[in-house]
């Protein structure tokens, strides 16, 4: 064990500290007294200590043990090399001496364990999971590395990896990594693929009219010559294709089409090739907007909408889509100014395609309109979803509706099938279900794998916040027993007096037992208790659920896309929990708005609405006599939306024979459409997710930008103005289209889409050199072409130290207050005791001799 200190610069205090106390013993130690000396002393002693203290002194204590870090690349661009590097790995490890200990790490964009650092050997896994990754992080791999095993040992970290990073800085880390123990060894690898074709540029007129010959340029990068096919595509529909043959290195073409469709338009170029490395690198995007006549869409429920006969052609284009073939893209939403749904139930549709259309109004300035009937609104399943939120009323009816007596139990399956996604939507919609209740509903959930769980017990709805905790809290469990918890959602609903009584039974598989359904049902159906039955899946029992809803009086849903469940539940527990279809012939109150104009003549009669509720700052254009709105409009983000809910066939009474009622629907399109000014804002890649947004008329002074994904996903952006009307944007988005909606102060605003490429991950390279050498040489490492030296001894010392630093401040704080004490009491030694005299003798004896020499004298 011997003594260390890290910072010895603070000994140079000693001088000015000796000079100082040296001057004033000089001066004062002759004529000192013991108390002064003692004092001067512990002074000095303290002082020494701190600025020894100062120093980080610490007891060191040598290590014989080493440790030997393998931190292997498993991004995309080493795809084909994992298993020959595991098994050198291997080879290395086994050759490693006792007191070595050795780890393996790999990374990309990420890091991870493979084998933690012991002195055991343990063999590495061939499958590494390297096609999965799009990027290579190795300043955060050396660094986590690096922290990864014992700081007091020598270290030496081995790098296998091409030395093409395309996140990070490796070179900018070196000094945080730079130690006295810790050594890099780098082992340069080369990408295993030669032959690839790659769409390196893809570019379209980023505006065209309707009808112009558009001029697309395409740029492909080969590695060898090749024959290949190029194909395009616009909204995702193939459009043509032309066989080309590629020369090694860049091979550039241009190709001419006319701008068919209106709108964002999507267009993407394609390669094929016999031999490809990376099919990731085959195509490319590019987004064109293109002017003419305003695009509508009328979505159709199950009966096709009247809506589009009554529109004028001359002035807009329609076209036509039942509800399941809605894209879920929002390049193909965007290629429209407006969408209107007439009688769409939400169980049609996805959540993704809601949740496109609410984006696609709220930053990009599209128009939205939901026409009544009996599948929209709240009995369309409408309640909590997207296109709830972008309505200007909401599905829940607040008033003076009467609303029956409910009991309702919900027998969900829980078994194994069910883990995952479908196993949380379900829970999602069951707490969906409960909010749409009130306190005085009955309410009732069980849930099943091999037996029946009562999750919330069948009673009034006391607390909703504690019921919806109990669902979000099932796990999912074994097998698969409908009957049994069908039975006790009948027993527990039958003998209650309330006027709907209802079962909703949502499950993925077949029931392992068979048992007579038919009484069950028939004894539930005299009792007034009604069963909806939802199949998701393809392993679903589905003729089983469809005959048990059919004898229950209620309704059977087949789901495909899980993320219908919620729709589908809220849609059961609407139509069971209230009277939504108000049916009474009436005369619409109507109010002052841009419809107005068209009653001056009058008003005519009105047959059936949904009830619905209006928001707050919703402007009601018409309303019924129970003051429900049926015609309602507000702006939602850029865009607008109109709610009507009466229907746009018999629904709607006399209005189908009033001679207004086309002008009804196309004034409504005129409200859709975009009324913003719109101001080419320029946007340009400045580098690698970063865009420079600019105004280049210089009138705007503030630019709000909002980026969304293909998904519709708001993705988080990062601003920084640059100058008035300038701002600079980042982002980290996944390869493929982002949508930008800017916006200034005064209310102008722009779309455009733009494309982020494939990664370099995705290019053949050579490795690195230069930043490989870099690294080995400024940690003391060397470039290797094996790994047979990679447990030579390190050139550094390990060992442990014991920091003394607290100990010698405690010292030092205790010496102070010896200080003080002495200072301010002083320094009493012990005196010797006094000699014992007989007094008794010796004064009688003095003053008889004083006595007698008076008389002496």
């Amino acid at each position: 064990m011997e003594m260390r200190i890290d910072n010895p610069i603070w000994l140079w205090f000693c001088l000015p500290a000796l000079l100082y106390f040296g001057v004033i013993a000089i001066k004062t130690w002759p004529a000192s007294s013991l108390l002064y000396r003692t004092v001067y002393g512990l002074r000095v002693a303290a002082v020494a200590l701190l600025i020894f203290a100062l120093t980080d002194p610490a007891l060191y204590r040598a290590e014989k043990q080493e440790q030997i870090i393998f931190l292997m690349d498993r991004s995309a661009s080493m795809a084909g090399l994992e298993t020959d590097m595991s098994t050198t790995i291997n080879e290395a490890i086994s050759k490693k001496e006792n007191n070595q200990l050795a780890g393996v790490y790999t990374f990309a964009e990420d890091f991870q364990a493979l084998v933690p650092i012991s002195k055991d050997q343990q063999p590495l896994p061939v499958d590494v999971g390297i096609n999965q990754n799009k990027h290579t992080n190795i300043a955060q791999a050396l660094e986590l590395a690096a922290n990864s095993g014992n700081k007091d040992l020598a270290t030496r970290i081995v790098l296998l990896t091409d030395g093409n990073e395309t996140q990070g800085s490796a070179l900018e880390s070196l000094e945080r990594l730079q130690s006295e123990r810790l050594q890099v060894d780098v082992f340069p690898l080369k990408q295993q693929a030669e032959a690839d074709a790659a769409i390196s540029r893809f570019e379209t007129p980023e505006r065209a009219f309707l009808g112009e010959a558009q001029a697309f340029s395409v740029t492909i990068q080969a590695e060898a010559e090749t024959a290949a096919r190029l194909v395009f595509s616009v909204n995702d529909r193939e459009f043509d294709q032309k066989e080309i043959f590629l020369s090694a290195g860049n091979n550039a073409f241009s190709y001419s089409y006319p701008a068919e469709e209106e709108g964002l338009v999507k267009y993407e170029a394609r390669i094929e090739v016999a031999e490809d490395a990376f099919l990731e690198n085959n195509e490319l995007a590019s987004i064109t907007d293109i002017g003419g006549t305003p695009e509508v869409l009328v979505v159709s429920g199950e009966e096709q909408s009247p809506i589009p006969s009554m529109l004028d052609t001359q002035r807009i284009n329609v076209s036509e889509m039942p509800a399941p073939k809605l894209p879920q893209n929002l390049s193909s939403i965007l290629g429209y100014d407006a969408i209107i749904f007439d009688n769409v139930p939400a169980t049609s549709l996805g959540e993704q395609q809601m949740k496109v259309i609410e984006q696609a109004v709220k930053q990009f300035g599209l128009g939205f309109m939901m026409v009544g009937g009996d599948q929209s609104y709240g009995l369309g399943g409408y309640f909590k979803t997207p296109i709830e939120q972008l309505l200007p009323v909401e599905m829940e009816v607040k008033g003076k509706h009467e609303l029956p007596s409910l009991g309702l139990i919900i027998v969900m399956d829980r078994s194994g099938s069910m883990a995952g996604g479908k196993m949380e939507l379900a829970k999602e919609a069951a707490a969906r279900s409960i909010e749409l209740l009130r306190k005085d509903d009955t309410v009732g959930v069980i849930a099943f794998d091999d037996r029946p769980w009562e999750i919330v017990p069948t009673e009034k709805l006391s607390d909703p916040k504690e019921a919806t905790d109990k669902i979000l809290a099932v796990t999912p469990g074994g097998g698969t027993e409908i009957y049994k918890s069908l039975e006790e959602a009948y027993n527990q609903l039958e003998g209650l007096e309330l006027q709907r009584k209802h079962i909703i039974l949502l499950t993925d598989g077949q029931s392992a037992t068979t048992k007579d359904y038919g009484a069950l049902i028939e004894e539930g159906i005299e009792s007034n208790v009604t069963l909806s039955t939802v199949s998701i899946g393809q392993d679903a029992d589905k003729s089983l659920l469809e005959g048990l809803a059919e004898s229950g009086n209620g309704r059977f849903y087949d789901v495909t896309d899980a993320t219908t469940i919620p729709a589908i539940l809220s849609r059961e527990t609407i139509m069971m929990s209230r009277t939504y279809i108000v049916d009474e012939p009436f005369y619409p109150t109507v109010y002052a708005s841009k419809w107005d104009p068209l009653f001056a003549e009058g008003v005519p009669q009105m047959n059936t609405y949904i009830a619905t509720t209006a928001k707050g700052t919703a402007s009601v254009a018409l309303e019924s006599e129970e003051e429900d709105p049926v015609l309602t409009t507000w702006n939602y983000g850029l865009g607008k939306s109109i709610a009507y809910t009466s229907g746009s066939g018999a629904w709607s009474g006399g209005f189908q024979s009033w001679e207004n009622w086309p002008a009804f629907w196309n004034r409504s399109v005129s409200e859709l459409l975009p009324a913003f000014e719109e101001v080419p804002f320029s946007v340009t890649k400045k580098a690698q997710g970063v865009y420079t947004v600019e105004d280049p008329s210089h009138l705007s002074a503030i630019l709000d930008v909002t980026v969304v994904d293909e998904k519709g996903e708001e993705l988080p952006i990062q601003i920084q103005p640059i100058a008035p009307g300038k701002v600079e944007v980042m982002l980290d988005a996944e390869p493929g289209l982002v949508f930008f909606s800017i916006s200034n102060e005064t209310g102008a605003a722009y779309k455009t889409g733009l494309t982020v490429p494939y990664g370099d991950e995705y290019r053949i390279d050579e490795p690195n050199m230069a930043m490989l050498t870099t690294i080995a040489e400024r940690t003391g490492g060397t470039l290797v072409d094996s790994l047979e030296g990679a447990f030579r001894d390190i050139p550094y010392e390990s060992g442990t130290k014991e920091p003394i630093r607290q100990q010698l401040l405690l010292a030092a704080m205790i010496l102070f207050f010896m200080d003080i004490t002495l200072r301010r009491f002083g320094l009493r030694l012990p005196k010797k005791p006094p000699k014992k005299v007989e007094e008794a003798e010796t004064v009688p004896q003095t003053v008889e001799q004083l006595i007698k020499a008076k008389k002496r004298s």
